[in-house]
């Protein structure tokens, strides 16, 4: 029922509304309701949901039926008066379906709240503060006194005010600054919280990042929530057509801008100094904000500018590099030390003589050792703090650090040898952009591509750019701020004018297709090879011939193939290159991208991309010269022949001959569903019990792997999570001996972070596995023998002539998905000698790939589906969009236009918000993906997919109005956090506990869900995700062991491993077992800090191991921190195979003393502490225990005839 409210304040906001009404309903059992406030009036609605309640709740308190409108019963004058509101009788459906939904939720929360005493109305804590100067800088020390040295002061009063999750100062406007300022501090980004006293009353916040910087776009007050909504009157619930209130900044004013990136402290003084015990109350009861410290600290005004510190350093830095005194590499670090805010620039210029100096103290490997010292010194120094001491920034202490860690430092195994000895890897140093800092990190090992084999011994001449947000995310659209001045003015002048490091300007070089979507670029400074002086522009001239293009979005693209990470296989003869022709019918390319390779030349590739003996891929994804696509087999081809065919091709003029290898079939992947898949089989009639029970199947799999030794090493093993580390193999040795791996904390945790990582991949994304399924590359027959409608699927699963589903990943439209008829060939067929991959035929109207969301054959994976149970009852015409003509400016692209497109996609990407509004539209329509609104969706989707070739983007004005009501499968579900103590899941937040940062904007509504009904909606309640952890938790503790001896799991492992090994001489490894431990920690903590996702922010020990980030993950992992967790797995995997294989081998390859060499290192990790102590890294043990056991069964199956016995 809707109740029409009147008389109410024309200022007063939906909050405020709704905190007045709830205790006043919740006499009636209303606990869910929804208030909607008119713009500039007194009226406002009520929906409440139960119809009954709402009839007794108008009995008591409405106007009497047949009374003239006036005052309601039992209600003063001047209050507000409410009466059922007859212009619509019914509510919006899918919100009283919210209602519901919440209400089941608060019954829920107050029935498991029982057992608590009740304590009444919850008293609200006051969360906001006035000050009366706010300042930023950094931290010093003056004697042995910390100091604050105050490098910016903003002396306009304002206020700052506690959320759940931020901090927000307010600044108010003034006769200089006529609008109110805001800076926004995630708490995610707080380091150290310092709290002064009654004479000091401040409150200074370290950061790892700027706060976030807002400017008011009309005048007004941000100081109070009721001075807020005196300005907000004009603004409608999440209208299309509101205008942001607030506008982005990258500085406060041209004073701060000049020290913002290298001022990580913020601090505020009190008005009332009475204040700051409340404050420290407040602060201390956060649990997602660091520990406060009571220490007043002195404001200092320094007497260098740090301006002029950090312009002595530039000079100085830059006359290192200009004369070759100092490498880059080294310089760079340096550098990092004062632009991400670690060290004051006058500290490190200081340091630069000492480090000089050290570098010819360790010989031929100083500059190396010393480069690895700087770079790990960085994450080693300590938070500024009351227990922290001013020795820790004094220049000898630093030194004296520096110098312990490159005496330590070992080249072989790390990044550095990595580099050396594989021609297909670079080490390139990465720097990232946000609105307010730039960070500096890396190097980082990369597969090159054409530019870096070109030049191999400049890549410390190129840069990886990432623009990304204060906290390392993408800047993504935000309809309550305007950010076009984070866009158009400050990243452009990153683009155009480029980034200054160690005395070298690098500029703007190219991006990739992939990288554009990830908001990244490259960066090169000019180098001198061959005697010439090399700029940007001439790489890019050398590429190819580009003057043709006149759309500098189709430009960018053809310079990108450039920079498409590959590996240079073999060179071929100009005679080699066959040119054939496409086959095209109906203004369709059926073979579009596609061709072939003789095998004597595919021979040649497999030896120069160094494949094994068991690898010998049929179909290769490749770049040459200025084609790009996918080449198979043709066993009709004699000698040594490549044919390329012109849709392949997208310039001419590249001087290259090299083969060079994007990717290959090495074997059939595995194909999941997802949510489109999902959904649009459903529309196609699969029953949502089909997938519930493929569903199912998956989670109770992952209930049992914690009952039994047995079924945790399978599933480690089918994840491939700790392969090269041996951690299945661990914990099956484990139960081979009596030992249960649950009485050992960091193994457990190993093992449900996997479990919980893999169920949410499931309840989030809905990625089920398709056991009768496969994702292949898509080639055509080349023979001609296969009829329209039919395909040939070779893999290693023969599959019989039988109808399959087959799609394409993204799948928005119902003709995305379609069937085929599998076929068998002839034995004698060329087709029948391919491997892993679908072949479709040449033959018909409309070839198949591109009616599979506008698919073709130059690289795309299609997904095979066989399991009868997913087979469509009925299919939809696929789509079928005019090819769109790309932007054409009347000349030849430049530069400058790249770089426009560059900003203008970052700004205008939609595809991303395209695809949520249709699984949001596609879940409340009767026909689902069907409907006329989604299947226009659908086509923006392909405009936003092919935005990044066309230069055109989607019109937002077709855009449909999306709404705040969404199907509860779109809700983030709890937190997953990774702390020492192990992984606990973040309670979900009491919606009716309002964020009072959240109540700054009263007229932004926040989601609303309501139970889906639809497949999706039913899969994901079906799994609930605490009940699964706590449900772990227990079983993990009922199969745990009491030891009456409080030994642990690993204490018993050694004892047995030295009464196993009493004969053995191991101790002549001991110091070869510290060499291996260091270079495996060293690359832990490199890999931890590389693929943070904040650059600031090194990952847990346990998400590496674990090949999960989940620090701070919501529900599901978005893009780019699943992009970026599997390459750290893939690197993570990759050193430590490379520290069992050298325990296994030696220095010499003496595979007979592996036994002794892998006891020295499990004894070396049960007695002695590493050289990272401070990062109390424990998976050494791990490690070098699983390689003793592997040894040790080796061993007794030589010499005693039995392997492992039962020791407990």
């Amino acid at each position: 029922m809707d109740i029409f409210v009147q008389n109410i304040p024309v200022s007063c906001t939906r909050d405020q509304l709704e905190d007045y009404f709830r205790p006043v309903l919740g006499r009636f059992g209303i606990v869910a309701f929804e208030c909607k406030k008119f713009k500039s009036q007194d009226k406002a609605t009520i929906t409440i949901a139960n119809i009954e309640k709402a009839q007794k709740f108008l009995e008591v308190h409405g106007e009497p039926p047949g009374q003239p409108r006036g005052q309601s019963r039992g209600q003063p004058r001047g209050q507000p008066r409410l009466r059922q509101w007859n212009v619509r009788n019914v509510p919006y459906d899918l919100l009283v379906r919210t209602l519901v939904l919440k209400e089941k939720q608060i019954l829920q929360r107050q029935a498991q709240q029982t057992a608590v005493p009740v304590r009444g109305i919850k008293e609200k804590s006051r969360r906001q503060f006035s000050f009366r100067v706010m300042s930023c800088g950094t931290w010093s020390y003056e004697g042995e006194d910390l100091a604050f040295h105050q490098h910016f002061k903003d002396s306009r009063e304002g206020s700052i005010m506690f959320g759940k999750s931020t901090a927000v100062i307010f600044l108010n406007s003034c006769e200089k600054l006529a609008r109110t300022c805001r800076l926004d501090m995630s708490y995610f980004l707080i380091k150290g919280i310092l709290v002064g006293n009654d004479d000091h009353p401040t409150i200074s916040f370290t950061l790892s990042a700027p706060p976030k910087i807002y400017q008011e776009v009309e005048v007004g007050s941000f100081s109070g929530t009721e001075g807020l909504a005196l300005g907000m009157d004009n603004l409608s619930i999440n209208s299309p057509k509101d205008k942001p209130k607030r506008e982005r900044l990258f500085e406060i004013d041209e004073k701060h801008g000049r020290v913002v990136s290298f001022c990580m402290v913020y601090r505020v003084v009190l008005s009332n100094a009475q204040d700051i015990l409340t404050v420290n109350q407040l602060l201390d009861k956060t649990p997602s904000l660091p520990s406060v410290q009571l220490v007043p600290t002195k404001t200092i005004i320094p007497r260098l500018s740090l301006e002029k510190c950090l312009q002595d350093l530039k000079v100085t830095l830059g006359n290192y590099n200009q004369s070759r005194t100092m490498d880059f590499g080294l310089l760079f670090q340096l550098y990092s030390l004062a632009q991400n805010a670690i060290l004051p620039p006058a500290t490190v210029t200081k340091l630069l003589p000492r480090v000089q100096r050290l570098v010819s103290t360790h010989g031929p490997l100083g500059t190396l050792k010393m480069t690895v010292a700087v770079h790990t010194l960085a994450s080693q120094i300590p938070v500024p703090g009351a227990t922290v001491e001013a020795k820790e920034y004094d220049l000898d202490t630093l030194e004296a650090q520096l110098n312990e860690i490159a005496g330590r430092f070992t080249k072989e195994g790390t990044k550095y040898d990595l580099a050396d000895r594989h021609k297909h890897l670079a080490l390139v140093h990465k720097v990232t952009v946000s609105p307010c800092g730039i960070f500096l990190a890396g190097p980082e090992p990369e597969s090159t591509n054409r530019v870096l084999r070109k030049y191999p011994d400049y890549a410390d001449h190129f840069l990886r750019v990432v623009f990304a947000d204060e906290n390392g995310d993408s800047i993504h659209f935000d309809g309550r701020a305007s950010q076009q001045r984070i866009f158009h003015e400050r990243f452009k002048k990153i683009l155009d004018h480029g980034i200054d490091i160690g005395g070298r300007l690098f500029t703007f070089l190219g991006f990739s297709h992939s990288s554009l979507r990830s908001q990244t670029c490259w960066f090169m400074a000019p180098l001198v090879s061959e005697c010439k002086l090399v700029f940007a522009s001439q790489v890019i001239q050398e590429l190819g011939d580009f003057t043709q293009f006149r759309s500098p979005a189709k430009c960018a693209a053809r310079i990108g193939q450039a920079f498409s990470n590959t590996t240079a296989a073999i060179s071929i003869r100009e005679e080699q290159l066959m040119m054939v022709a496409d086959i095209e019918r109906n203004g369709r390319v059926f073979s579009d991208g596609c061709g072939t390779i003789s095998r004597d030349l595919l021979k040649k590739v497999w030896r120069g991309y160094a494949l094994g003996n068991e690898t010998k891929p049929k179909v290769l994804q490749i770049r040459f010269a200025g084609a790009k696509g996918v080449i198979s087999l043709d066993d009709r081809l004699t000698g040594n022949q490549l044919c390329i065919r012109p849709s392949m091709n997208k310039f001419h003029g590249a001087n290259v001959s090299d083969i060079e290898i994007c990717s290959a079939a090495t074997r059939r992947l595995p194909m999941y569903l997802n949510r489109q898949f999902i959904k649009i089989l459903e529309d196609l009639g699969v029953e949502a019990e089909v997938f519930l029970h493929l569903q199912a199947t998956m989670v109770e799999s992952l209930k049992r792997i914690t009952l039994s030794a047995r079924n945790a090493a399978t599933f480690l093993e089918w994840l491939r999570v700790g392969v090269s580390a041996k951690t299945p193999n661990l914990i099956g040795y484990l139960g081979d001996l009596g030992l249960r791996f649950q009485d050992d904390g960091f193994l457990k945790d190993v093992v449900e972070i996997a479990a919980l990582s893999q169920l949410r991949e499931i309840k989030h994304r809905s990625r089920i596995l398709v056991e009768h399924g496969m994702t292949l590359f898509g080639i055509m027959d080349e023979t001609g023998i296969l009829e329209e409608g039919q395909v040939y699927i070779v893999a290693d699963v023969p599959l019989s002539p039988q109808w399959v589903v087959i799609t394409r990943a993204p799948a928005l439209h119902p003709g995305d998905i379609q069937v085929a008829k599998c076929v068998e060939v002839p034995p004698n067929s060329p087709l029948s000698k391919l491997q892993n991959c679908v072949v479709f035929s040449q033959k018909g109207v409309r070839d198949l790939p591109s009616q599979l969301s506008g698919g073709d054959l130059d690289g795309d994976l299609y997904n095979v589906i066989y399991d009868p149970r997913l087979m469509p009852k009925r299919l939809h015409p696929p789509a079928d969009y005019a090819r769109q003509n790309p932007v054409d400016i009347g000349r030849q692209v430049e530069r400058k236009d790249m770089t426009d497109f560059f900003i203008t996609f970052m700004e205008s990407d939609q595809l991303g918000r395209i695809a949520t509004m249709h699984q949001q539209l596609a879940d409340r329509r009767d026909n689902g993906t069907r409907d006329p609104d989604c299947i226009s969706l659908a086509k923006m989707a392909s405009t936003a997919v092919d935005f990044s070739k066309t230069g055109i983007p989607v019109d937002q004005t077709k855009i449909p109005y999306q709404d705040y009501i969404r199907p509860d499968f779109m809700a983030s579900d709890p937190r997953v956090i990774i702390e020492d103590k192990g992984i606990l899941l973040e309670e979900n937040e009491d919606e009716d506990d309002k964020d009072p940062v959240s109540l700054l904007d009263p007229e932004w509504r926040t989601f609303r869900y309501y139970e889906s009904q639809k497949a999706l909606g039913r899969l994901y309640r079906a799994i609930d995700e605490k009940a699964f952890f706590q449900q772990m938790k227990r079983d993990s503790e009922l199969s745990a062991s009491r030891d009456p001896y409080n030994r642990s799991l690993m204490d018993k492992l050694w004892t047995y491993v030295q009464s196993e090994s009493i004969l053995i001489q191991w101790k002549q490894y001991a110091d070869m077992a510290r060499k291996i431990r260091q270079t495996y920690e060293y690359n832990l903590i490199d890999t931890m800090d590389q693929y943070s996702i904040h650059p600031t922010q090194p990952l847990r020990e346990l998400e590496v191991f674990s090949g999960s980030i989940l620090g701070k993950s919501m529900g599901a992992q978005n893009r780019r921190v699943r992009a970026s967790a599997a390459e750290m797995k893939e690197r993570f995997e990759r050193d430590v195979a490379y520290i069992v294989n050298w325990i296994m081998q030696g220095d010499d390859g003496d595979r007979d003393e592996a036994f002794a060499r892998s006891i020295a290192c499990f004894a070396n990790a049960m007695l002695e502490a590493g050289n990272y102590e401070k990062k109390r890294l424990k998976s050494w043990r791990y490690v070098s225990a699983a390689v003793c056991l592997q040894e040790l069964e080796s061993f007794r199956n030589r010499y005693i005839g039995e392997g492992l016995r039962i020791w407990v």
